[in-house]
């Protein structure tokens, strides 16, 4: 599989979200992401780990496929529509 380029790709917010410009999808897409953290982990006395908290440190969308025709770099930030609009 050829490894993909990083693209830092924004995450959508409360007021927009992701859209294919190829095929119209809102809803299915395969995200590359590289993220740091910082993890408190607890170990019970069978050996069982578990993470108990959780600190993400940086978090970078790479990039964004769209899952229903696969486009890539098709992928857009766009406004969220109005509710009752």
């Amino acid at each position: 599989m050829a490894r993909l380029s990083p693209v830092v790709v924004e995450l959508p917010g409360p007021e927009t979200r992701w859209r294919c410009g190829a095929c119209g999808n809102l809803t299915r897409f395969d995200v590359t992401r590289s993220t740091r953290a910082r993890e408190y982990l607890h170990a019970d006395l069978a050996g069982e780990v578990a993470v108990e908290e959780r600190q993400v440190l940086s978090d970078v969308v790479e990039h964004v496929v769209c899952r229903w025709c696969s486009g890539t770099d098709t992928v857009v930030l766009e406004p969220r529509p109005i509710a009752g609009s």
